[in-house]
C-alpha cells in the first residue's frame, strides 16, 4: 500500500527528524507513523500555514501517547513539544550602576567633597589624591585588624598604627594605602567603589615608580652599557611572569589567594591578582616614604639579586668603549645600597649628579666649542627657556652648570649614526631611557592630581593617549627644534625626507631631553618642558 503525503504525516516526520538528530541515533518510525489510504490528495490551504498544524498535532499525539515506553518516537515527541512552548523573554533589567539617579543637592555635593580624604592633605597633593575617595568602613577596618600585621611584619615596618604620626609625616596614612594595596580586582573587598578606585590609582602610579627605580639602578650600576641589555635585565625582575616568585619569597601569598593554592593555579588566574598587588603596593611605597624605601623593599624584603643568572641579557656583538667613565664608577658596581643612601652633595651641579655622570660621559666636552656649540645650542636653550636662574653660593657653579647643560644638550640632539660605531655613549640612547620613564611618572602624576574620582584603567588609557610616541616627536617638530639634530653625513639627507626615519629620532630627541632635564634641574624641570614648553595636554592656545 503506498504512503501517501500529508501535511500531518509531514510535521511528524520533521519533528521527530529533530528529535532523532539531538537525542536517539538511528530510530526507525516505520511501526508509529500510520499509512494512510491513498486517496487522500494534498490541500494547499494546510501547507500555507504548517506552524500551528505542528502545534496541534503535537499536542494530540501527546494525548495519545501517555502510557508508551521511554524510548518510544511519539514520548520524544512530546517532551520535544514541551519543550518548544512559545515563553515571553524574560526581560532584563539594567546594571544598578547604569540606571540615572537624581543629582545630588548643592549642600550634599559640598558636604561630600569637603569630607572627602582626598582633601584632607594640602602638604601632600599627590599622596592626597591616591587616599580613597570615602572613608574606611567597618568591613574595610575588619581587614585591617585580621591582616595588616601580618602585612606589616613581612615587609619589615613597625607595627605601630600609622595613625599615631604627626600631620607633617606622609607616613601616617601608610596604613590605609597598604590596606588598598591588596584588595585586587578579584578579591571580596574590590566591588566596593572607593576600594576598587583606590586600589586602581595605586597600581596605576606603581608601575611607573619600579621602571623608574631600576632604570636609575642599572644606569648607574652598568655604565658604560647601552639601553638594551638594561630593559633585559629589568624585564627579568618585575616582568609579570616572574613577580609570583617575589610574592612567595616574602610570604605575601596568602593575602593574595586566601582561598587557593597560589602554585596550583593557572598563569591567567595567577599572575593578574599578583601583578596588581605589586604595582599597588610600591606605589604606597613610594607615596609614603620615597624611592630609597622602593630599593630596600625591593631587594631586601623581595631578595632580588641583578647577578643572578636569570637576570642576565642574552649575549649579543658589543661595540668596544674605548671612553672613559666617572671616577665613582671605575672599578666597582654600585649596589642597591649605595643607591638608596646616596645624598648629593650641598654644593652640587645638578639635583642628580651621579645619574648624570653615568648618562653623559667626560669625554663630551672634546665637542665643546665646536661649530654646532655655537650655532645651534643658544636657538635651542632659548627655545626650551634655559637656562634656569639658580641661586648658587658662588657665581663659578653656576657657569659649570651651564657648561655641563651645554654639553648635555648636544649629547641630546647626537644621533647614533654620528659616533655610536667608534663611541658608543656619545649617543642620546642613555638619556631617551631615562627620559621615557621620568616622562611616564611625570604625567601619572599629573593625572592623579587632576582627575580625583577617575579609576585607575581610564587613567592608564589617558596616560597611553598623551604619551604616544608620535606625539612626543611632533611636539619637537612644532617646536622646529628637529633642524638641530646631528645625523652623520651618508644618513643625514635620508632622515630629512623620510618622515619613517625622522620621526622616531624626534621622539628619541624630546625624551632624552627630559632625560637631561631631570638629571640636571629635577622633575620640577621636567613638568615644566612637559606641561608649558612643549604643552602634552594641548591646552594652551595656539598662535593663529
Amino acid at each position: 500500500m503506498e504512503l501517501c503525503s500529508s501535511s500531518s504525516s509531514s510535521s511528524l516526520l520533521r519533528v521527530s527528524g529533530q528529535c532523532r538528530s539531538s537525542s536517539l541515533p538511528e530510530i526507525s518510525f516505520s511501526s508509529s507513523v500510520s499509512q494512510f489510504p491513498s486517496g487522500i490528495q494534498l490541500n494547499a490551504s494546510i501547507l500555507s500555514k504548517p506552524r500551528f498544524r505542528n502545534l496541534r498535532i503535537c499536542a494530540s499525539v501527546a494525548a495519545e501517547t501517555q502510557g508508551l515506553p521511554r524510548d518510544s518516537p511519539q514520548r520524544l515527541l512530546k517532551e520535544l513539544a514541551q519543550r518548544k512552548q512559545a515563553t515571553g523573554p524574560k526581560k532584563k533589567v539594567p546594571p544598578k550602576r547604569f540606571i540615572l539617579r537624581p543629582p545630588l543637592d548643592d549642600k550634599k555635593l559640598a558636604e561630600r567633597f569637603l569630607n572627602s580624604p582626598q582633601l584632607s592633605l594640602k602638604s601632600f597633593p599627590l599622596l592626597s589624591s591616591c587616599l580613597p575617595p570615602s572613608k574606611l568602613n567597618n568591613a574595610d577596618k575588619t581587614w585591617i585588624d585580621e591582616y595588616l600585621l601580618e602585612v606589616k611584619q613581612a615587609l619589615g615596618y613597625s607595627l605601630e598604627p600609622s595613625e599615631s604620626l604627626g600631620d607633617e609625616n606622609p607616613a601616617k596614612h601608610f596604613d590605609t594605602l597598604l590596606y588598598l594595596a591588596f584588595q585586587h580586582p578579584s578579591c571580596d573587598r574590590a566591588r566596593a567603589r572607593h576600594v576598587k578606585n583606590g586600589h586602581s590609582r595605586l597600581w596605576f602610579l606603581g608601575q611607573y615608580v619600579l621602571e623608574l627605580a631600576l632604570t636609575e639602578f642599572f644606569l648607574q650600576r652598568y655604565p658604560r652599557e647601552p639601553p638594551g641589555p638594561m630593559r633585559e635585565r629589568v624585564f627579568a625582575l618585575i616582568g609579570k611572569r616572574y613577580l609570583p616568585k617575589w610574592i612567595k619569597a616574602a610570604n605575601l601569598q596568602n593575602l593574595i589567594f586566601p582561598y587557593d593554592d597560589m602554585d596550583k593555579l593557572i598563569r591567567k588566574d595567577r599572575e593578574p591578582p599578583v601583578k596588581s598587588v605589586f604595582w599597588a603596593l610600591f606605589g604606597a611605597i613610594y607615596l609614603c616614604y620615597g624611592m630609597p624605601e622602593v630599593y630596600r623593599v625591593l631587594f631586601e624584603v623581595f631578595g632580588m639579586d641583578p647577578d643572578s643568572e636569570d637576570c642576565q641579557p642574552r649575549a649579543r656583538r658589543q661595540l668596544e668603549d674605548v671612553d672613559y667613565v666617572s671616577v665613582e664608577f671605575e672599578g666597582k658596581k654600585l649596589g642597591w645600597q649605595d643607591i638608596a643612601t646616596y645624598k648629593p652633595p650641598e654644593d652640587a651641579l645638578f639635583a642628580h649628579p651621579r645619574l648624570f655622570r653615568a648618562c653623559v660621559p667626560p669625554g663630551m666636552h672634546r665637542f665643546r666649542g665646536n661649530i654646532w656649540d655655537f650655532d645651534s645650542k643658544p636657538k635651542v636653550m632659548q627655545a626650551l627657556g634655559y637656562p634656569l636662574p639658580m641661586n648658587d653660593r658662588i657665581k663659578e657653579i653656576t657657569d659649570a652648570r651651564n657648561i655641563e647643560l651645554g654639553l648635555g644638550l648636544q649629547l641630546c640632539f647626537l644621533h647614533p649614526s654620528k659616533h655610536k660605531f667608534e663611541h658608543p655613549r656619545f649617543c642620546f640612547e642613555r638619556l631617551e631611557y631615562v627620559g621615557q620613564k621620568i616622562q611616564d611618572i611625570a604625567m601619572a602624576e599629573r593625572l592623579l592630581m587632576k582627575h580625583l574620582d577617575a579609576p585607575g584603567k581610564w587613567l592608564q588609557e589617558k596616560h597611553r593617549r598623551l604619551l604616544m610616541n608620535k606625539f612626543c616627536g611632533r611636539y619637537l617638530r612644532e617646536k622646529r627644534l628637529h633642524n638641530f639634530i646631528i645625523y652623520s653625513e651618508e644618513v643625514h639627507d635620508r632622515y630629512e625626507h623620510n618622515r619613517r626615519l625622522r620621526n622616531p629620532a624626534t621622539t628619541a630627541v624630546q625624551q632624552a631631553i627630559h632625560g637631561l632635564a631631570y638629571t640636571i634641574y629635577g622633575k620640577p624641570d621636567v613638568r615644566r618642558l612637559m606641561f608649558e614648553v612643549f604643552d602634552f595636554e594641548q591646552i594652551q592656545p595656539k598662535a593663529v
